[in-house]
């Protein structure tokens, strides 16, 4: 990709168009990847723990895949849950079009992919999942996550997943220390080198401390 990186906005490198065969909730599907995006030949290992190791999204209301990419994350809750709406934010215009593009083709008409400014300012979410861009450096990570996670609704989950040797365990910690009153985080699930971290929102505060305790 020369000097373009998947969070790109706008890649510099070509197009380069191709069509893959992947396998999200449980369906064997063909979708559209491209040059200048995060893991263009198939679904990365990251995402498929995350996956894997999520509970079965909520039936309703808005959902948000933070950092879609091509959008395995995105076409997988779309597909699980037809009555709500996915929200597909990423900075990288070219990853957004293939969302648009897989959604089409896969006859899903819940899923809106947007810039992060294009966003609603008053929407919450019942869900959000993500395979965040670590590479980004830590400030713009940080950052990020605030942005985000204090858009869940109350009672509700962020699923993050984060290779192990790129910092899960330090940025666990960081999310305890930053997301307080009224957040909980815990380590969901490891697997292939990655660990799936589950920040709750509880409300602030907790009304009960079976809040906490009773995830």
């Amino acid at each position: 990709m020369g000097s373009d990186h998947y969070f790109s906005a706008s890649p510099a490198s070509a197009e380069n168009l191709r069509r893959i065969r992947v396998n999200l909730a449980g369906r064997d599907v063909e979708i559209t990847t491209a040059g200048g995006v995060f893991s263009p030949d198939h679904v990365d290992s990251g995402t498929a723990v995350l996956l894997a190791n999520t509970p079965p999204a909520p039936a309703g209301g808005n959902l948000l895949d933070l950092g879609s990419g091509w959008g395995p994350i995105a076409l997988s809750l779309a597909m699980e849950s037809p009555h709500a709406t996915v929200w597909a934010v990423d900075v990288n215009e070219r990853a957004l079009d293939l969302v648009r593009r897989n959604a089409s083709s896969l006859g899903l008409t819940n899923i809106n992919a947007a810039l992060p400014d294009d966003v609603p300012e008053d929407l919450t979410f019942r869900s959000i999942r993500s395979n965040p861009p670590i590479r980004v450096g830590k400030n713009e990570l940080h950052g990020l996550l605030e942005r985000w996670i204090p858009r869940l609704d109350e009672r509700s989950d962020a699923w993050l997943v984060v290779q192990r040797n790129l910092g899960s365990d330090s940025l666990q910690r960081w999310l305890t220390a930053s997301f307080t009153p009224g957040y909980s985080v815990h380590r969901a699930a490891t697997g292939r080198g990655f660990r799936v971290l589950k920040v709750r929102r509880h409300g602030f505060p907790p009304t009960s401390p079976l809040d906490i305790v009773g995830e």
